[in-house]
This record gives structure tokens, sequence and C-alpha cells, in this order.
């Protein structure tokens, strides 16, 4: 273990932190009881209080507990956009002893289909926009029930923002005797059992995609999301007085951490977009005061390439970062320029919990992902060997630590790969090739595991690959990640059609096919015909050489 980065740790800080006996949803109740009249969330103007906030999470815990039986350690699904309803039902959910299992609202109905089996919940709570996505599992018997939400339910008498379709969309009726809606759920004002989750219980299991594309849930309790909520307020300094701009999905949990659950906490404010809007965002910060932004690099991007930037005062802001991708070189020093903040950069994983890594507020390095976060011991060592790597050497980084999860649900096997013994510790691994330099902070190089990384969201070559094997005209599929100046990385696809297909299917055709079949992160922007693939001796098709052809293709432009 390295201990050189503790000599750049920010003063006043203690490099080990006690975690809560408690639950999550108890932050919650902690701070309604502290601050029962303050902001919890701003909505596009509209403000909800912490003791509101508490009430609601209550009402609809109790009703899922009363009326649809959800009951101790049982999955239930969160499947929508950013919203207040969102945040009520995560601590609802938590409020009924139960699990939430978030769920990216971009997924399709298979992709849905395929989480609600594995994870085998009964209830599902829905934004409207995403019914008729998530009805047909409805209807297959493999969920039970469903609470749908209109986000415009939270929306002020008089909106001054430009909002996303699905926040103007009116409430509109299901006639299905297995939904009920959002209101409908919180008025019967129901009251929850007795609390009966502790600390070591299984609190959320949010997916993750393996090396052969299939998603797995992460086993993550109260313990382990609180090591990194207790760890991100301490670190970035969160106050009750702290402003944070929740602009991240929640179902990611960087989201989930740094916007949500870190500033509930803190007794801090959340303000909210449902989708993001550059224009919107300036607006927010100006006319809320925000004080705190966590983010992806192409929200950066994309915030400082705005032509009206400089209309709108910005001087609250005291910190920006994030993680996902590096941000380059050049927009960190335009962001210093226009705001006086350096980004801070952070590492991790859903099997994390968010961070096992931050850079020091005070000593950042950008493209850098910073050093060990409390309690976190972090090493490089050979991929084969495990041997232990100096500074400079190039390996995989392997992590333990209190936000290291306990497992993959129902996949022993893929337990046994994910954690090594060093030293008669347990260690997971990453499948992240990276370094340390002779300060202790830690870069990453490259990934161990084939992954794409486009635009912050994971995406598993294999996975995509299964898909486009179900169009009738794709012999052969082979997915890489091409180099992307706004997503970083975007996902292409060489295709070897059959051919019966020659000639009468172009690489639109499968494009605007590819896009009804899976996630919109995930789908191929980019898709090649070619005649062949480059094959090994056994039949393998050799991805690396496209890869790599690829790279060079665009060094070249």
């Amino acid at each position: 273990m390295t201990e050189r980065h503790f000599q750049f740790w920010p003063k006043r800080l203690p490099t080990t932190l006690t975690i809560p006996e408690t639950t999550i949803y108890d932050n919650l109740e902690v701070s309604a009881r502290r601050y029962p009249q303050k902001t919890a969330i701003h909505y596009y103007g509209n403000t909800i209080s912490y003791r509101k906030l508490c009430d609601e999470a209550n009402a609809l815990a109790g009703y899922l507990q009363t009326e649809l039986g959800v009951a101790k350690g049982d999955r239930v699904v969160l499947y929508m956009q950013n919203s207040p309803q969102y945040i009520v039902a995560f601590y609802a959910i938590l409020r009924a002893n139960a699990v939430v299992v978030p769920i990216n609202p971009m997924n399709t109905t298979d992709e849905l289909a395929f989480y609600v089996t594995d994870c085998g919940a009964k209830v599902a709570i829905i934004g409207q926009e995403l019914y008729e996505r998530i009805a047909p599992v409805l209807q297959k018997g493999v969920l039970k029930h469903l609470i749908v939400a209109a986000y415009s339910d939270y929306l002020p008498g008089t909106v001054e923002y430009e909002l996303p379709e699905a926040v103007a969309a009116a409430r509109r009726d299901i006639d299905n005797t297995a939904v009920t809606s959002w209101n409908e759920a919180l008025a019967g004002g129901y009251r929850p059992g007795p609390i009966e989750a502790g600390a070591d219980d299984l609190a959320v299991l949010p997916y993750t995609s393996g090396t052969t594309g299939k998603p797995k849930g992460c086993i993550h309790t109260h313990r382990t999301v609180q090591a990194n909520i207790v760890g991100s307020c301490a670190w970035y300094q969160l106050t009750p007085n702290a402003t944070i701009l929740a602009t991240l999905p929640l179902f990611h949990v960087t989201g989930l951490q740094h916007s949500m659950n870190a500033p509930i906490y803190a007794g801090s404010t959340i303000v909210l977009l449902t989708r993001w809007h550059r224009n919107v965002a300036a607006q927010l910060i100006e006319r809320a005061k925000c004080t705190h932004w966590t983010n992806i690099a192409t929200m950066v991007v994309d915030f400082l390439a705005n032509p009206n930037l400089s209309k709108y005062r910005l001087h609250s802001m005291c910190l920006i970062g994030g993680g996902g991708a590096p941000l380059p070189k050049a927009v960190g020093e335009k962001l210093y320029q226009l705001t006086g903040i350096r980004y801070v950069e952070g590492y991790g994983l859903s099997e994390t919990m968010a961070q096992t890594h931050f850079n020091p507020l005070d000593r950042p390095k950008l493209q850098c992902v910073g050093v060990p976060s409390f309690d976190v011991d972090a090493r490089v060592v050979d991929p084969e060997t495990l041997r232990e790597l100096g500074p400079g050497e190039e390996g995989e980084i392997v992590v333990r630590g209190p936000q290291v999860f306990k497992g993959y649900w129902n996949r022993p096997e893929e337990n046994n790969k994910a954690f090594v013994e060093i030293d008669g510790k347990t260690f997971f691994r990453t499948g992240d090739i990276g370094k340390y330099d002779e300060e202790g902070y830690f870069f990453i190089i490259d990934r161990l595991k084939r992954m794409i990384n486009a635009a912050g969201f994971k995406v598993w070559p294999a996975e995509v690959e299964s898909i486009l094997y179900k169009h009738p005209a794709v012999e052969h599929a082979c997915v890489i990640g091409a180099p992307d100046d706004r997503r970083g990385e975007t996902v292409k696809a060489f295709i070897v059609l059959k051919e019966t297909a020659v000639g009468t299917v172009t690489e639109k055709d499968i494009i605007v096919w590819s896009k009804g079949q899976m996630a919109e992160y995930k789908y191929p922007r980019i898709v090649e015909i070619v005649r062949s693939l480059p094959m090994s001796g056994s039949g393998k098709i050799l991805w690396r050489v496209l890869q790599e052809e690829e790279l060079k293709k665009q060094k070249q432009a």
C-alpha cells in the first residue's frame, strides 16, 4: 500500500472516517428533524422542504408495505428520470426495509425484462413517459404492480424555465388494475411499519455490465453506501448551506451519491434538472446561487460552449468536479479562467458506489483521478501475477475499502473472478489499467476489460454485439470504441452482411434498427459494412486489430 499521497492530504481532514451504523433513510429523517422548513429540493422554481420530503417518503413506504406487500429485502425497481418523485421513492423503498434497484430510463423493454427477472422485483416505481416500455413486462407477469408518476405534478404554478417534454406533460390516466398513480398512493395516508433494516442489510442494487456483456447487480448494503456519503460530505465540505446543482442522472452511482444522498445527509439544497440543458443550468446557478456541481466532462464542454454564458453570474460556485472520463486540459483551463475554480476529478465504479479516489481540492491534477479516498487501500498490480508495482509502472488497479460491494447478485462465478487475496486481504479487481506517480496520484491508462466509455456511460461491446446478431441481415458483428470529440468515445460496429442482404441493407439501416433495440447510449453511432473480419486460427474475431486500426486512422485524419 502506498502512503505517498498523505503528504498532500487536505489539511484538517482525518485520513480515516467512522461510518454510521444507521440506515440511509435515517439520514433523511435526521435532516428533516434538524431543518424541517429548509428547502431540500428546488425543481424548476418549485421548492420542497425537508419535512415534506420525509413525510411523502413515509406515506409512500406505508403504501408499499400495506397495499403492495413489500417486505424486508424485497427488490423494488426505480425506473424514472431525475425528479422529486425519484428522491421520494428512493427513500420510501428504504423506509419500507426494501432494496432500491435503480434502472437507466433509456433502457428498452427487452433490457428491462432482464433486470426485472434477474433481481426478482414485483413492484416498480416509474415515470409515466416510460409506461409503454415497461407495460409488456407487466403483461408477462414478471412484475405485479406499478406506481406511475407525472413529473409535472411537482412544478410550480408558473414556470420560468425551458422544460423537457416529459416534465411539461400533464398527468394522464392509465386504465390498468395493476397500476396506481403516484398521487393516489400518497393520498392514502398510510404509515410504514417498524424499521427492520440495519447497516449490513442490502440497500441498493445498481447494475453494471461485465466482460461477457451480461449486466450484473452490485450488492450494496447501507454501510457500503454510507461510507461514500460520509466521505463525499467530508471531502467536498458539504454543509446545510451548500446548494448542489444536480444534473447527473440519479440512477447512476455518481449522481445518486454526490447529487442526492450526500446533500441530504448534510441538509443541503438540491437544485434538480430532469435533463441536461446548458441555459437552464446557468440560470439556476445564478438564481439559486448553486455552490457545488458534480458532472461529466461532456457537460462541462457543452456548458462552456454556450455563447450566452457571459450573461450569467456564476460567482456562487465554489466546487466543480466529476468523473467518468478525463476532462481535456484546454477545457479545464477555460473553466478556471471563467470561474477561478480548478476542476476536481475522481474515480470509482458501480461496485464501489462511486468514489475510491478523489483529487485534493487545493491541489488537483487534470486528467488524473486523484488519491485514494478515506480508508481505501489502492494498489497497482501485474494483472497476471498480482505482483505489486511501484510508481510509474502500469498495471491493474485493485482496491480495498468500506465502500466496496459485497459481490454480484446471483453470480458466484463472477465473484470468484472479481476478488483476489493480496497480503492476506481481499481486494476488488477494477479491470482498469493505471499507474500512480511519485506523489501517490493515480492515473487511468487503459481498460483491461473490453469496455467503451461513451459520455460517461459504460458500454460493453459483447452486449451490443449480441443484440446486433438478432438482425436478420447480420452474419458477423464486432463492436469497438471510436474516438469522439464530444462523447470521448462512441460505439462503432463492423458488420459482415449475409449474402442475401448484400447491396440491400445499408449502414443507416443497421443504425436505425439498433436505436429501437437498445438504450440510446449503447446503439452504434457508426456502422461500417465490411466483407470480412480479422479472425484468429480458432475462429475468434480479433477485435483488438480493429480497435488499433481505428485509432491509427483517427490519428492520421
